[in-house]
């Protein structure tokens, strides 16, 4: 860490929707008292260890930081891992990460967010151990839609449904996946369809199975895309979830390159076909679908 005195956003932020996006800006709003916007967070593992391995990630470490980067700018992004600090108290917290490392002089957390050994510590003992160590305490209430909280798990359980459309909404943003294209068997070249393939991490929640409507990200520019998640059943299987993008209208060659991929609409379920002809016919129907 620098000398730069910080306002902090504090939370896991795992999908940074909109009610993290409110902690933040209240961070990043403290400029114009001449502090710089910082985060705080944890890597993305941490959310399996918050619910015990139920639920996956929504976004790796990298998009993560991509959509930290965006909010907050040239701002400080500490995301230690879980491990490395589990054993602080809560005073150790304050003291040694929040007023040491991270010279804050103002921090912003959520009315729900828990720190310290066993997550024993809460908002008011943040008060309090501000007053102490230097630095003011902004509670930021939650963010409401349609008569609920906004939460990570909500958000999850869209993904889980296949609602990408209302999954954007809460995030603040469209659910997307930034990864590295790789090699794959290259049917859909001998359908007319080529497509790139992307693995999800480890961890990560892997949406509803089906064929969605995307937009592509390919050297600055965004194409119209059609994507499938699932095990591509009918030619043989794969043994974890994919994402399969054909993008419309593209010729060249991705593999190596990472690619973004954003989640406009669910279009129907994965499907085993009986031929390569069926396949063929239903992709030009999602790809009529998506357009």
């Amino acid at each position: 860490m620098d000398k730069t005195i910080t306002s902090v956003a504090l939370g896991l932020f795992d999908g940074v929707h909109i009610g993290h996006r409110a902690v933040i800006g209240a961070a990043c709003a403290q400029r114009q008292n001449g502090l710089t916007p910082a985060v705080f967070t944890f890597q993305p593992e941490g959310v399996l260890r918050k619910s015990g391995g139920l639920s996956g990630y929504i976004y790796t470490q990298n998009e993560k930081e991509i959509l930290l980067r965006e909010l907050i700018g040239s701002g400080t992004i500490f995301s230690p891992p879980f491990e490395e600090l589990r054993s602080l108290t809560g005073e150790d917290f304050a003291q040694t990460v929040l007023a040491g490392q991270m010279r804050a002089a103002h921090v912003c957390c959520g009315a729900d967010f828990r720190f310290g050994r066993n997550a024993s510590c809460g908002a008011e003992e943040l008060i309090a151990l501000g007053r102490r160590y230097g630095f003011s305490v902004q509670i930021v209430e939650s963010v409401r839609q349609d008569g609920r909280a906004v939460s990570s798990s909500r958000i999850r359980e869209l993904l889980l449904e296949g609602d990408v459309q209302k999954a954007g909404e809460l995030l603040g943003a469209p659910y997307f996946l930034s990864a590295r294209v790789e090699d794959g068997n290259r049917i859909g070249r001998t359908i007319s369809f080529p497509t790139i393939n992307q693995r999800f991490c480890p961890g990560r929640l892997v949406p509803r199975y089906g064929a969605y409507a995307t937009t592509a990200t390919v050297e600055g520019r965004e194409l119209p895309s059609v994507t499938n998640v699932g095990i591509k059943p009918t030619v043989g299987g794969e043994s974890e979830p994919l994402a399969e993008t054909h993008i419309i209208g593209y010729s060249g060659d991705l593999y190596g390159k990472t690619v973004d991929v954003a989640f406009r609409s669910f279009i129907r379920p994965e499907l085993k076909f009986s031929s390569l002809e069926e396949l063929r016919a239903q992709i030009r129907q999602d790809i009529a679908s998506a357009t």
